[in-house]
């Protein structure tokens, strides 16, 4: 970590305000302050007990005894207020995103239905279908993020299901890959599919591995890099597993809020300042599926060179392979 990283490590004021609560309720203000007393009582301790206690092992005990107790209620207390500074940063983060990203669309809706409905002059086929496009358009991106809060609803309660059966993997890549080519067509960006050669037909849930793949390879086109950007997918037979990977060139990650990137509702700062669309869930969701079938996710990145990520699930090749 360079000078840079460790003053903003040691910056609490600015986590509390990350967070969303004063200082005195930031986990780390609590744990240095609960230090501070520990230290204080454990010498304290020891002044008592060498003016009452002769035998120099029970001051020592005493001593040990009233530390370790001291440590124990420090860590409930500090624990307590972290989960209530996380629950606060989630609720603000909540309410952002979602504010912003059903703002936009029902903007856009209001504005469309008001133009149709002006009829102050008749409107041609071409503004109609472009009128009817629009709306569609935002009702899919407002249904999007309704069925992304309901998934993460139904994770958090441990309802995922998956329903495991044979499928071609290299279909079901392709096919995710064909759904984004209005996007990367308008966005300058080729999307390319290597290896897997070996690999024809496995068991797994295609509905959820359509998903992760999808939430990875959007997230590659949503940060794509402004000249012109290549995403590739690509799947390999790895022991017992399968690894599939969608590497970009596009932003990055910056080095601090790569440890934040699955967690719900969280985008990086680089990720924000472009003001592209997005409900923080896309990422926080793929990895619960991912487990959920028995495989791992992680990923490599670099701020203003790409990102790869990757993920895992268990062979189970069929065997009409």
């Amino acid at each position: 970590m360079n000078v840079q990283g460790l003053v903003a490590e040691l910056n609490l004021a600015a986590k509390a305000r990350q967070y969303g609560v004063p200082l005195w309720q930031h986990p780390q203000f609590l744990f240095f302050v609960m230090g501070v007393i520990i230290a204080v009582s454990s010498i304290f301790s020891y002044s008592l007990g060498r003016r009452y206690i002769s035998d120099p092992y029970l001051v020592s005990l005493s001593v040990l005894f009233f530390t370790a107790l001291f440590l124990a209620i420090a860590f409930l207390i500090t624990r307590s207020f972290e989960r209530l500074a996380e629950a606060a940063r989630l609720k603000t983060e909540f309410l952002n995103i979602v504010s912003h990203q059903l703002r936009s669309p029902l903007s856009n809706l209001k504005w469309t239905l008001e133009v149709m409905m002006e009829g102050k002059s008749e409107k041609s086929e071409a503004e109609k279908a472009e009128y009817f496009r629009i709306l569609k358009e935002n009702s899919a991106r407002m249904q999007e993020l309704v069925n992304d809060l309901l998934l993460a609803s139904k994770i958090e309660e441990g309802k995922l299901q998956s329903e495991r059966k044979e499928f071609s993997l290299l279909e079901l890549v392709k096919d995710v890959a064909g759904e984004f080519a209005p996007w990367t067509q308008a966005s300058n960006v080729t999307i390319a599919v290597e290896g897997g050669s070996q690999i024809q037909r496995i068991v797994s849930d295609p509905s959820l591995v359509r998903q992760v793949l999808g939430n990875l390879v959007d997230n590659a086109v949503r940060y794509a890099s402004q000249q012109e950007s290549v995403i590739i997918i690509s799947y390999t037979k790895q022991g017992k597993n399968v690894k599939i990977e969608v590497q970009d060139n596009g932003l990055g990650i910056p080095a601090g809020d790569q440890k934040y990137i699955f967690q719900r509702f969280f985008r990086s700062r680089n990720a924000s300042r472009q003001e592209t669309q997005g409900s923080g869930l896309g990422l926080y969701i793929a990895k619960a599926m991912v487990k959920s079938l028995g495989g791992d996710i992680g990923f490599e990145s670099q701020e203003h060179k790409g990102s790869k990520f990757w993920f895992t699930i268990p062979f189970n090749q069929s065997s009409s392979a």
